[in-house]
Order: C-alpha cells, then sequence, then structure tokens
C-alpha cells in the first residue's frame, strides 16, 4: 500500500514537482499551498505523514505541525528548512514533529526519511493495539500470543484438556511449558483436585523415589516416619513432570509400571495402592535423541507422548513479543509502583530485532528491569538491557581504514562513520546521538555540514 503524504508548501513549483516525483517511488502526495486548507483536509482524511515547509506566510511550518498535532495526534510531521536555519528546525522538533530536512535536498533522501516516518506512526499503532488487546482480555488459557504457532497451541489445548491422555509439553527453557501444563489442568475435568509439580533433574534417584512414591518410616536413614508420595497426594488431580527427559534412567521403570497398573509401592513397603492421576510432563531436550541413544526408555516414552504439544521459541512469534512485553510492562509497573504505560515505538522495535535465547522467562525479566530504570512513562531504547539495545547493532557499522586500499581524509572518515551509525538505527537521530556521545544539537551541525559539502 502506498504511503499517504499531504505536502504543505506556499510555492506551487515544489509540489508540482514532489507530485511528479514521489509517486514514482510509492508515495501519493495531496499538496496545498496554504496551511488552513491542509489542516481541513487533515479533518477529513487520514494521511500517513505530512511534509510542510517552515518558511510560509500566515501559518508557518512549526504552529502547522502544531495544529496537525491536535487534529491527529499520530501523524508524523516532517519540516523543509534552509540551510543554516539549525534553531527553527530544533524548535520543530520540540513542537512534534519527526525530523526536518534541509533545502536543497535529494529526492532520494527525502524518501528514506518520508518511509521512516510512515514506519514510525505504523509502529505506534501497533503498540497502542497491543496495548487495548491485553487491557481487552487475556487468552482465557493464560497463554498471550495472536502468531499461528499459539493459535494452534490454544487449539490443541481445547481438544486435548477435557481428556485424560497423557501429554507431553516440548520446548526451550523459558516458553511457558508449565503454563501449559495448568491451562491444561484447569479447562479439564479434574480442575478441582490437586495439580503437584515435580522438577526430575531436581532430586537424586532415591528422594525422587520418595518424592513420587512416598516412603515407610525405617525404608532408609533418614525415614523417621511414614510419608505419602505424590501419586497419592495426587489423587483424582494431576502431576506435572517437569524436565522428564532428564529422570534418572533406574527410577523410569518404576514410574512406567505406575502408569501400567495405576498402583504404586511405597519404599520399604510390600502393599500396592491404587492410583487416579493424569500425567502432563515437559522437556526442554530433545527426547527422542535420547530415546535412540537408550538415554530414556522407549517403553515410558509412548506412554508419556500420548500428545505432544511443541511450544515455539519466541523468536518465532513475531509481534507476540509485543503483547507479552505490554503484559508484562503492566504487571511490573503496578508491582513496583511505577507509572510506566507504554512502550517508544525505538523500544519496540528493539524487542522485535532481539532474539530472545530465554524466551518469555528473558523477556518478563527485560521489562522488569526496564519498568524500573524508565525515567518516563514510557519505557525509551535507553532504559533496554544493552544486549537487547544493541539487537540490530551486532555487525561493525562502518568497515575499518584498513579494509580498502582507498586512502581517506579523517574528516571523510567522520563522516562515512557518522551516517553508517544513522542508518544502523534507521535513521533515529536521538538513538545516533546517544551512540555516538554527541548531544543532538552537535549531531544537527554536523548533519548540516555534511549536506552542504554535497
Amino acid at each position: 500500500m502506498s504511503v499517504q503524504v499531504v505536502v504543505v508548501d506556499d510555492e506551487s513549483r515544489m509540489g508540482e514537482l514532489l507530485g511528479k516525483s514521489l509517486p514514482k517511488r510509492g508515495f501519493d502526495t495531496t499538496s496545498f499551498t496554504c496551511a488552513e486548507d491542509a489542516l481541513e483536509h487533515l479533518r477529513l482524511h487520514d494521511a500517513d505523514v505530512l511534509l510542510t515547509d517552515l518558511k510560509m506566510p500566515g501559518i508557518d511550518g512549526i504552529e502547522t505541525c502544531r495544529r496537525a498535532l491536535e487534529i491527529r495526534a499520530d501523524l508524523p510531521v516532517v519540516v523543509v528548512t534552509a540551510f543554516g536555519s539549525l534553531a527553527s528546525a530544533v524548535e520543530a522538533i520540540r513542537a512534534g514533529a519527526y525530523d526536518f530536512v534541509t533545502k536543497p535536498f535529494e529526492i532520494d533522501a527525502l524518501c528514506l526519511t518520508l518511509t521512516r516516518a510512515a514506519k514510525h506512526r505504523e509502529l505506534r499503532g501497533e503498540v497502542r493495539r497491543l496495548r487495548e488487546a491485553v487491557s481487552a482480555a487475556s487468552a482465557p488459557d493464560g497463554i498471550l500470543g495472536g502468531s499461528e504457532a499459539i493459535r494452534e497451541v490454544h487449539d490443541l489445548i481445547g481438544r486435548i484438556a477435557p481428556t485424560d491422555a497423557s501429554v507431553l509439553v516440548t520446548g526451550e527453557s523459558g516458553t511457558g511449558k508449565e503454563l501449559v501444563a495448568r491451562a491444561l489442568f484447569r479447562q479439564s475435568q479434574r480442575n478441582n483436585a490437586p495439580f503437584i509439580t515435580v522438577n526430575c533433574a531436581a532430586l537424586p534417584e532415591p528422594l525422587l523415589e520418595s518424592e513420587l512414591f512416598g516412603h515407610k518410616r525405617g525404608a532408609f536413614t533418614d525415614a523417621r516416619a511414614d510419608r505419602e508420595g505424590l501419586f497419592v497426594k495426587a489423587r483424582g488431580g494431576t502431576i506435572f513432570l517437569d524436565e522428564i527427559a532428564d529422570m534418572p534412567l533406574g527410577i523410569q521403570p518404576k514410574l512406567l509400571r505406575a502408569l501400567q497398573e495405576r498402583r504404586v509401592r511405597a519404599v520399604g513397603s510390600d502393599v500396592e495402592i491404587e492410583t487416579d492421576v493424569r500425567i502432563i510432563a515437559a522437556t526442554h531436550q530433545d527426547i527422542d535423541t535420547r530415546v535412540a541413544d537408550g538415554r530414556f526408555r522407549e517403553d515410558l516414552f509412548y506412554r508419556i507422548d500420548v500428545v505432544r504439544i511443541g511450544l515455539p521459541p519466541l523468536r518465532a512469534r513475531g509481534n507476540d513479543v509485543l503483547l507479552l512485553a505490554q503484559k508484562f510492562l503492566g504487571q511490573f509497573a503496578a508491582a513496583h509502583r511505577r507509572p510506566v504505560e507504554r512502550l517508544s515505538p525505538g523500544a519496540a522495535e528493539k524487542l522485535i530485532a532481539y532474539a530472545w535465547p530465554g524466551n518469555v522467562r528473558e523477556l518478563a525479566n527485560c521489562m522488569e528491569r526496564s519498568v524500573a530504570l524508565a525515567r518516563f512513562n514510557e519505557i525509551a531504547v535507553e532504559d533496554l538491557p544493552e544486549r537487547v539495545r544493541n539487537a540490530a547493532s551486532r555487525k561493525p557499522v562502518v568497515e575499518a581504514p584498513g579494509a580498502t586500499d582507498e586512502i581517506l581524509p579523517l574528516a571523510e572518515i567522520e563522516r562515512r562513520y557518522v551516517l553508517a551509525v544513522l542508518d544502523t538505527v534507521s535513521g533515529n537521530k536521538t538513538e545516533a546521538a546517544r551512540l555516538l556521545g554527541l548531544d543532538r544539537a552537535t549531531l544537527y551541525r554536523w548533519l548540516e555540514k555534511y549536506a552542504a559539502a554535497r
């Protein structure tokens, strides 16, 4: 879809020039020589970007910017300034303008600025929609997300939960496997009975056997009293066997027998006790490989892998990351009594760009940190952890001087480096200034200097 640009310039030839040049590059333009007419148009029609000249009779560009934002608060405004009018450009930014371009400008450079402005608006809209989605309702099973992979998980949970079939939940650490187990339990016929979790990787074999099946007094050194196992305590309910692929081989046949016979025998006892539990298991390991390697019993595997739910990593879930981020933002803002309400568009871009090796758990940690550090009512790029801020900057932003046979003047190396940094952060001058260690006014002076040298 074309980007809709409203152009305001008291010189009609500028509107005519842009009206010929921009459509060839994917923009639709509507031009006005009078700011009042442009503002009236904006009251009746939407637009993606407003491009306005700074110096105009009557309502100037700065006042046009202010009034346009009163009509459409999410409209990015790009102001066209004459060379050398940095103070006016800064005033326009303070009035709410997204960016400015300096005359004379190259049409390709203008198109890049307009594209970034439209993308900025699109991201702000996405963040707003996600906030509304979070506040309107969470998923009934507590697993938030609208990606195709998560919709499939919702569908599987809805179909499997009412049955007593054993379920194996797989996925990387931090993807939400226990959330799925609890969702299955809540929607099952057993939801009024216990839901008990045991981490199979956290206990040595003797303790895990006692935890699952119980023990009699004197069965081993520390067995000072009889103890019921989880299979008995969870009668009528559900046992969640987390990290089952790490269960010691010695206890696997005992678990298999408990599942087959629906009976357990406490350590040190000759009496078998009937059980009635549903088993949900989970692992972040490649359990199929463990079965093939003999590290996990094949017969037990087929008992627990009746239905498998595979959870996607967060990096494969698209914009779900923003939906989850907004959810965590609200939770941690309330918990820490912080007035943080939203993500900035720049922060949202970084969250989408980052790979999230720790998945949802890492995202929750990131949002708690960012809420705690935020200085305003929105999370900015600088509030994010460094690894997330640098997500889109992993490759060198400019070649080292020795990487080419051409010997360049120091000023040209500086110019290329500054422009490369600006390109790396998608034209975000505030972020570029931060990375370069400059204040924003200095960066604008340098950019004007480079424009004049062309």
